[in-house]
C-alpha cells in the first residue's frame, strides 16, 4: 500500500474512532462555533452544502420542519432519499443541538438571500434567476441558451427572456430525481436533434424510476418526434444517484453516465445491470459492435466502463480524444477519472472515502484490476457539472477541467497534461457563487455556470 493510501486509511480510522467516542473530540473545541454548527459541517455539508441557510431555504420539508420531525429523520435516516441514519453515532443531546442549528438557520434565510443579492461579482454576469435548479445548459447556433430545470421543465432563451419548451417527457421528480442534462446532436444545425437525460417513472410501480435518454427534435419552442433511446435497468425505488451527464466524442458516439442508485453492494460491480456505469451508444441508440461487453451474456451491451458511484460530470478532450468523468464519493473520495474501455473504477471495493456517519465500508484504496482516479478530493467537494476548457477567451484555463462544487460554492480548475494526468493543485474560481450544479462552455466561447438555492445562471467574464 502506498504512503498516501496508508495516511488516508489512518485518517479514516481516526474519524471512526472519534465518532464512536464523543463528537466534541471529533469536531474540535473552537469556542466560537456551536456544536450544532460543527456537527452540520462534519456530517451534513457534503450533501447539503457548507451554508446551512441554503439547505434550510426550501419550499417543502418532506419529513416535516418542526424540531421533532427534524430530529427523527436525523436519527432514523431515510434510505430511499439517500439520507443515512445517525442514531448510532450521535447522542440524543447531539441530535438536539444539530436540530436547533438547522431550525435557527430557517429564521436566517431571508437575511442570507439578501446578502447573496448584494454580493454580485464583476467576474460573473447574471443571465437568469428564474430557474430553480439549472441542471443542464447548452447553447443553440443562434446563441440562445437551453436550460433544464430539475422539476421537469426545459427553458429556451428568447430576446433575453426565458420561455418554457413543450413536449418534455414525463419526469419523475423527487429528491435527486428529475429532468437533468441536455446536449445537442453534433449536426444539430442540419437535423435539429437534441438529447435529454431524465428520471423515468416506472409504468408498473409508481415508487420506482430509472435513468433514461430522450432523443427529439427542437421545432420553435416545442420538442417533437421524441422517444427514449436508452432506459437503464432495473428500475429502482431509491430517489438518488441517477448520474445522467452526456457528451459526444469526435466520432459521434454518445457517452453518458448512470449512477448506482444507492445500491452500493450490488449494482456497480455487477455487469448484469445498467447502474453504476458509463455507457456508449450511437446517436440513434444503437449499440456499437466494438463495445466491450456486447458478447457477454446478460450484460447490457451499452456498457463502456463500470464500478462508478454517482457520476454527475463528464467532458471530452477532443485534442487528445479523451473522456473524463467525475463522481461523488461518500464522505471524502470524490473522484475525477479518465474513462477508458472496459475498465473497472472500483466502487465500492476501493475508495478514499468513508460512510457519512463516520464508519468505514472498505479498507482498500487500491486493488489490482481496478483503476485509480487522476484526482480525488478528501474532504468531499460534492462535484457536479464539468467541462473541458478550449476557449481562447480564457487562455490561462485552456486544457483544464472545470468542476462545480455543490458543497463549497466554487468552481475547481484542474489542469491535466498530455498523458491525461493531473498537474498541480486545483485552483478555486468563482468562490461564493453558490451551489454549482452545471458548468458549460458555450459555442460563443463563454463559460456558463448554473447554481441552485438560489437558482441562477451566470456567464463568466474573461
Amino acid at each position: 500500500m502506498s504512503l498516501k493510501a496508508k495516511l488516508l486509511l489512518l485518517s479514516g480510522i481516526i474519524a471512526i474512532a472519534c465518532t464512536s467516542q464523543s463528537t466534541k473530540s471529533m469536531l474540535g473545541h473552537n469556542p466560537t462555533i456551536s456544536k450544532g454548527e460543527r456537527l452540520y459541517s462534519s456530517l451534513c455539508a457534503s450533501c447539503h452544502g457548507a451554508k446551512v441557510e441554503a439547505f434550510a431555504d426550501r419550499r417543502e420539508w418532506v419529513f416535516g420542519s418542526d424540531s421533532t420531525s427534524i430530529a427523527k429523520v436525523i436519527k432514523m435516516g431515510a434510505i430511499q432519499q439517500g439520507m443515512p441514519a445517525f442514531g448510532d453515532t450521535l447522542t440524543d443531546g447531539e441530535v438536539g443541538q444539530l436540530t436547533e442549528f438547522i431550525l435557527k438557520a430557517k429564521d436566517r434565510v431571508g437575511t442570507f438571500q439578501a446578502s447573496k443579492e448584494q454580493s454580485a461579482n464583476k467576474d460573473w454576469e447574471l443571465i437568469t434567476d428564474k430557474i430553480d435548479s439549472p441542471w443542464g445548459i447548452v447553447q443553440l447556433p443562434n446563441s440562445s441558451l437551453l436550460i433544464t430545470d430539475k422539476e421537469g421543465k426545459l427553458w429556451i432563451e428568447d430576446d433575453g427572456n426565458f420561455d418554457e419548451v413543450s413536449g418534455v417527457p414525463n419526469v419523475y421528480f423527487a429528491n435527486q430525481a428529475g429532468l437533468m442534462d441536455v446536449i445537442l446532436h453534433p449536426n444539430f444545425e442540419e437535423n435539429a436533434t437534441l438529447y435529454l437525460s431524465y428520471s423515468k417513472p416506472s409504468a408498473e410501480d409508481s415508487e420506482k424510476s430509472t435513468t433514461a435518454i430522450f432523443r427529439c427534435k427542437l421545432v420553435n419552442k416545442s420538442l417533437q418526434e421524441g422517444s427514449d433511446i436508452f432506459i437503464a435497468h432495473p428500475y429502482h425505488d431509491r430517489y438518488y444517484h441517477y448520474g445522467s451527464r452526456m457528451v459526444f466524442d469526435k466520432d459521434g458516439y454518445l457517452f453518458f453516465t448512470v449512477g448506482e442508485r444507492g445500491n452500493r453492494d450490488v449494482f456497480p460491480q455487477d455487469l448484469n445491470n445498467s447502474n453504476g456505469k458509463v455507457h456508449r451508444i450511437f446517436d440513434d441508440g444503437k449499440i456499437p459492435e466494438d463495445n466491450p461487453f456486447t458478447n457477454q451474456q446478460g450484460s447490457p451491451s451499452s456498457i463502456w466502463s463500470y464500478g462508478h458511484r454517482n457520476p454527475q460530470g463528464i467532458c471530452y478532450d477532443a485534442v487528445n480524444d479523451r473522456i473524463y468523468a467525475h463522481e461523488h464519493g461518500p464522505r471524502g473520495g470524490d473522484e475525477i477519472n479518465l474513462i477508458q474501455k472496459s475498465l473497472n473504477y472500483g466502487w465500492p471495493v476501493i475508495s478514499y472515502g468513508i460512510n457519512y456517519s463516520g464508519t468505514t465500508f472498505t479498507k482498500l484504496t487500491e486493488k489490482e484490476g481496478m483503476e485509480q482516479p487522476i484526482r480525488y478530493w478528501v474532504p468531499s467537494i460534492a462535484p457536479c457539472g464539468m467541462t473541458y476548457v478550449t476557449s481562447e477567451k480564457y487562455p490561462n484555463w485552456k486544457g483544464g477541467i472545470l468542476t462545480g462544487s455543490l458543497k463549497y460554492d466554487y468552481v475547481a480548475l484542474t489542469y491535466v497534461n498530455e498523458k491525461g494526468n493531473v498537474e498541480g493543485d486545483d485552483i478555486k474560481l468563482c468562490e461564493g457563487i453558490g451551489r454549482v450544479r452545471s458548468v458549460y462552455q458555450g459555442r460563443d466561447g463563454y463559460l456558463y455556470v448554473g447554481t441552485e438555492k438560489p437558482g441562477r445562471v451566470y456567464r463568466l467574464n474573461p
